[in-house]
């Protein structure tokens, strides 16, 4: 279960050189935050930042930032970050909801976005909370780049079926998809791992896992005929 209350962590994010404030200012403006114009990645729901700091520091010629609702698993994260990683430039950290992805990012923007380990929602009353829902995947919509795609792993085969079912549903193109990721020899190939992945693996769970993007030509042919 996610801590949601750590005395101090608003005041430690507050103060972190990692984190953006007010992130809503930046929008359009990313290149001008990392002072260069390398291709932009983020992770939704980063949780402690593992993942998102290990990419950063295999590719020094991307930029990533990671997204988390939650201030005191953000505060772990930044943790990590000045103790490990306070030599790298390429990543930042954003405590926000990722409902209001657009309010921080502009069309073309992104160029990629990792969803790992997300929050089942379990109820079908809170579907379009689950970060693969369709309602979801039109923020999406609203901020990758047309050459990007949006990367999604899990070990819950039931949000794994029902993020099958909205790519379906939205119109997207799925790329590669796979039930059981770490005896895919092709999907595995450079695999980075979460803390929930590695302890779900280790429990016997199959990790599912997606890739898919949306279809401009279908996108810019609905807009077409709705005028």
């Amino acid at each position: 279960m996610r801590l949601r209350n750590v005395p101090g962590s608003r005041e430690a994010i507050a103060e972190s050189r990692f984190v953006i404030q007010k992130p809503e200012e930046y929008r359009g403006k990313w290149k001008e935050v990392f002072v260069n114009d390398h291709p932009l990645h983020i992770e939704v729901g980063m949780g402690k930042g593992r993942f998102l700091m290990d990419l950063a520091a295999q590719n020094p010629e991307i930029n990533y930032v990671g997204i988390e609702m939650y201030s005191s698993v953000l505060l772990r994260a930044v943790q990590k970050a000045e103790q490990d990683f306070n030599e790298m430039s390429n990543f930042r950290l954003i405590r926000m909801d990722a409902r209001d992805l657009m309010a921080v990012f502009e069309k073309d923007e992104v160029q990629r976005i990792y969803l790992n380990f997300s929050d089942p929602w379990p109820k079908d009353r809170h579907a379009k909370r689950r970060l693969t829902s369709v309602q979801f995947m039109a923020r999406y919509e609203g901020i990758l780049d047309e050459a990007g795609w949006v990367e999604f792993k899990t070990d819950n085969k039931d949000l794994f079926a029902f993020s099958l079912e909205s790519v379906k549903e939205k119109g997207w193109i799925l790329d590669a998809s796979t039930w059981d990721l770490h005896h895919n020899e092709v999907m595995n190939v450079g695999n980075i791992m979460t803390e929930y992945e590695e302890r779900f693996s280790s429990q016997g769970n199959p990790i599912c896992k997606l890739i898919a993007r949306p279809d401009w030509n279908l996108i810019r042919a609905e807009k077409e005929n709705a005028k």
